[in-house]
């Protein structure tokens, strides 16, 4: 009668029920726990031999791997795989034999919303598993050490339901957790609890608290999540734009726009998301109606990335772009994707005593990646270096780099006038934008300096022209200018998931008359976890390069059309923006398609 009378007064009171039993049940709770270490030992050992017997490790890696685990107390193929003596790919296989659970990788398998909707965010992220589908109250998840059943225990109490375990690589979780849950969802997940603001996105601009929650510890690391998965995902800007019922974050990775999986409920936190970023760039949160330009320094994973952020009003809210620099990517000439041939005319362009070269394109076409790699090439202690930008992007040992200003009066070129007091050999202007900047450095150039610059135009003659419907006088162009260099970026083929195609009759008929396509083949990346399924991973330049020689120069003395020199230019050789992709293509570097993005050229591709 008394143990009917305290169990039927337990299961009225759950709570109590379970401590109750556990209390009872510690002893046994203890030997379970020193059982199960004992056999979790032995099968690390059973594991490890396993993968000495496949030849994936050795003996000695194996002991070294048990030392290093006693200490961390970590799963032994998660210490081997952190020590770099093997992949997930090769000791989760094993491990699946060995346990005799089912090993999967998740990007290959169909996952249930149901499921993911059955674990919180949080719960995802804190034990780092991923919901695989939901049948009935049976949840099978994915997790990374299945020997772990205190975590599987906690989960099934938590969930209040059955847990079926198998087996996945850690990455293969953490990245299938952002894409199904959105990035920081977890910190999310627990500012909205304690927030207030989920009324609407109005509300959450309109309260004085958001100032307060941009100092928050959960605001703080979720914008340091943002800016982590940029630097990952080799992103090179950031983009944070709010709109009437949504926020959307984009990255833009090798040239194109990917929207990043984010939890719906972020648009609540857009004013403290923007606000935490002005704090980090030292900008004022009080003004919201005025752009704003800031700077950010950041280490992530043991490298410096220099943030430029720019901050614009729009009618719901601020408009946050960020770019990405990092402060190692700085190239040399050999690395920018030239052809031998043009390489060789790069250099001896570049060591010339004096004249203006000028680098052509539209924004975000890497041309002062290429004016940094040239003055990298030609930086010594014989010379005296002088640049002007907006902004500086990477600042290089023993160049003098200047700022501008225009609040104050300093522009390109009143800085030009400056720099010529200071003694230089070679001057960079980041951009001639007026006909003031472009008769200064002229002048300069006429008067015994290097000079490199950029222009806004589409292809190399362009830049001529450009000049003089600016009003520069026909005969300073011709005298000053040595060459303009046209370029574009590509994006380059995933190598690990590189394959072969066949271009259609047409497409055959037109590149028939540029490259022996007997003796070439055309290939395009199938998509994979590399490249994030796009097929491409990486850019590299294509360039279009015009050396004014004696008859060019005469063409502009006359006022001739860019067409008319371009003409001149080809029957002398000059190489096209178009037939640089298309050898790079045939080179397997690229597609015939991304040639034809870049370029603007319409044309049909049988995969």
């Amino acid at each position: 009668m008394i143990c009917i009378a305290i169990i039927s007064k337990c299961l009225k009171q759950p709570k109590v029920y379970i401590n109750s039993f556990l209390y009872f049940l510690l002893p046994i709770q203890i030997l379970y726990v020193i059982l199960n270490t004992m056999i979790m030992r032995k099968g690390d050992v059973t594991l490890g031999q396993m993968l000495i017997d496949k030849g994936i490790i050795s003996s000695q890696q194996l002991d070294e791997g048990l030392k290093e685990q006693q200490k961390s107390g970590d799963f032994i193929g998660s210490t081997l795989i952190r020590l770099g003596f093997a992949t997930e790919d090769q000791i989760f296989p094993v491990l699946s034999q060995q346990l005799n659970i089912p090993y999967v990788k998740i990007k290959d398998i169909s996952i249930s919303r149901e499921a993911v909707k059955k674990v919180p965010a949080k719960f995802a992220s804190y034990y780092k598993l991923m919901p695989i589908k939901l049948e009935k109250h049976a949840l099978t998840v994915a997790v990374t050490d299945p020997l772990d059943l205190h975590t599987l225990d906690d989960i099934r109490l938590l969930l209040n339901c059955d847990i079926s375990a198998v087996l996945a690589g850690e990455v293969d979780i953490l990245e299938n957790i952002r894409k199904y849950y959105g990035i920081g969802a977890d910190t999310v997940d627990r500012i909205m609890e304690e927030s207030t603001f989920k009324e609407s996105p109005a509300m959450s601009r309109a309260g004085e608290a958001v100032e307060e929650m941009a100092e928050d510890a959960s605001i703080i690391k979720f914008v340091n999540q943002i800016l982590d998965q940029a630097a990952n995902d080799r992103a090179t800007d950031i983009h944070i734009e709010p709109f009437e019922d949504e926020l959307r974050i984009r990255y833009r990775i090798d040239g194109i726009l990917y929207n990043a999986s984010i939890p719906p409920t972020i648009k609540y936190l857009h004013s403290a998301i923007v606000s935490r970023i002005k704090i980090m760039a030292s900008l004022n949160i009080a003004e919201k109606r005025l752009p704003q330009d800031g700077r950010i320094k950041l280490k992530v994973k043991d490298r410096e990335i220099d943030l430029r952020v720019s901050i614009i009003p729009t009618a719901y809210g601020e408009n946050v772009s960020i770019r990405l620099l990092s402060t190692d990517v700085l190239m040399g000439l050999e690395r920018l994707g030239l052809s031998k041939e043009s390489q060789e005319i790069m250099e001896h362009m570049i060591k010339k005593p004096h004249g203006i070269v000028f680098v052509t394109g539209p924004t975000g076409s890497g041309k002062t990646t290429t004016l940094y790699a040239c003055l990298n090439r030609i930086n010594n202690s014989q010379q005296n270096i002088i640049t002007i930008e907006d902004p500086i992007e990477y600042e290089m040992r023993g160049i003098t780099q200047i700022q501008i200003h225009p609040k104050i009066g300093l522009t390109f070129a009143e800085g030009l006038r400056h720099m010529l007091r200071h003694d230089p050999d070679i001057m960079m202007v980041g951009e001639v934008r007026d006909l003031e900047t472009a008769e200064i450095a002229i002048r300069v150039a006429l008067t015994g300096h290097l000079v490199f610059s950029t222009l806004h135009t589409n292809d190399a003659p362009g830049a001529i022209t450009r000049l003089l419907d600016m009003g520069i006088e026909p005969y300073l162009v011709s005298s000053s200018v040595e060459c303009a260099i046209a370029q574009r970026l590509i994006r380059l083929i995933c190598p690990q998931c590189k394959q072969e195609i066949k271009l259609d009759a047409k497409l055959k008929k037109d590149l028939g008359a540029k490259i022996d396509l007997s003796k070439v083949k055309f290939y395009q990346g199938k998509g994979c976890p590399a490249c994030k399924f796009t097929g491409f991973r990486g850019r590299t330049g294509i360039y279009e390069i015009l050396a004014l020689t004696d008859e060019t120069r005469d063409m502009v003395l006359r006022r001739a059309s860019a067409d008319q020199i371009r003409e001149k230019a080809l029957t002398a050789g000059m190489k096209t923006l178009f037939d640089d992709g298309i050898n790079k293509a045939a080179a397997g570097l690229t597609t015939i398609g991304e040639v034809l993005r870049v370029t603007k050229i319409e044309a049909a591709i049988e995969e």
